[in-house]
């Protein structure tokens, strides 16, 4: 058995949220007073994501991204990390993290092989990083990101290119890239910031993004990516790292999509931008068994929508909520 869409596409990568509480209020993620937050009763327990994860492992995926909110702000963070480590059908886990609760547990993210650390970094300034996280804690990321680079772990920098706020700093971010082998991600910013989408004077997509950056370097080599990669991938020649944009709104990407999520509280999503498909918390808590969850998995997975335009056109309700909500 495995997960397999009407289009023939194979899934292999869940993104399971395992909070939706953070530490920070990035403007492009939610609003100054945050979000509504809800009951921890409500969000799935450690044994039931442990529970999906396998089920989800015996049913072909072997790639797991572990997300918030911000992941370390739940308490035992590191230990759930530690059981999923011993499900060997998982060649990959990564985690999605901003870095300002982390320092302390480098070392124990690469005893347990974590595969990758994406970092959420959206400006090298300390004033403008305080006015995109409306928290003064960049000394601690910074130095967070200092100790990820010296690391065994793979590190992906992601960077929300927003309008008005840090495009002057997109160079600046490759050229991170000259001296350490890290990977850095140029990524369209979207309307998941619990209000929809802002009004910008430019629009910053993958296109001006890209020509951007090809307006200030003479030669640009793309790289070859993975078939359901998230990233259009290039390096500088002669740099030691890459860098790469997500059309994660103009959604160039959907074709070869092998994903799926699941929200901090239960809900299956298809796609970043439907609505949600079925609440799997509340289908454990009935007393569902692995086979009635790997059947529902399978039958709901058929009907994946082919592209997030289509998700979006089938929503009941406008795309508005938190990404810290979702799972970033």
């Amino acid at each position: 058995m495995e997960l397999l869409d009407k289009f023939g596409r194979k899934i292999t990568y869940l993104r399971l949220a395992v909070t939706d509480r953070c530490n920070l209020r990035c403007q492009y993620c939610m609003p100054a007073q945050g979000i509504d937050i809800v009951d921890r009763k409500e969000l799935l327990s450690y044994k039931e994501m442990y529970r999906i994860t396998r089920v989800l492992s015996e049913l072909g995926v072997n790639k797991v991204r572990l997300t918030g909110g911000e992941p370390f702000v739940r308490k035992d963070f590191v230990n759930f990390l530690e059981s999923l480590s011993f499900n060997d059908k998982l060649e990959e886990i990564n985690i999605t993290t901003n870095g300002a609760l982390i320092s302390n547990h480098i070392n124990k993210l690469e005893e347990l092989n974590i595969h990758s650390i994406n970092l959420s970094i959206d400006s090298l300034q300390k004033e403008k990083f305080a006015k995109i996280t409306r928290r003064d804690v960049f000394d601690g990321v910074f130095n967070t990101f200092d100790l990820l680079e010296k690391s065994n772990l793979k590190l992906k920098l992601n960077v929300v290119v927003q309008s008005g706020f840090n495009t002057d700093e997109i160079i600046d971010f490759i050229e991170l890239s000259k001296e350490k082998e890290i990977e850095v991600r140029f990524i369209e910013e979207m309307p998941f910031n619990g209000s929809g989408k802002r009004n910008v004077e430019e629009v910053w997509n993958f296109n001006k993004i890209l020509d951007y950056i090809k307006n200030h370097y003479p030669t640009i080599e793309e790289l070859n990516s993975k078939k359901s990669s998230t990233s259009y991938n290039y390096k500088i020649p002669n740099y030691k790292g890459s860098f790469g944009v997500i059309p994660s709104y103009t959604r160039l990407i959907c074709k070869d999509c092998n994903r799926i999520r699941i929200t901090a509280t239960g809900l299956f999503k298809n796609c970043l931008f439907d609505g949600g498909v079925f609440n799997v918390r509340d289908f454990i808590r009935k007393g569902a068994n692995d086979d009635d969850l790997k059947e529902l998995f399978i039958s709901t997975v058929h009907h994946k929508p082919e592209n997030g335009f289509i998700a979006e056109a089938n929503r009941a309700t406008n795309v508005s909520e938190s990404m810290s909500t979702i799972g970033g």
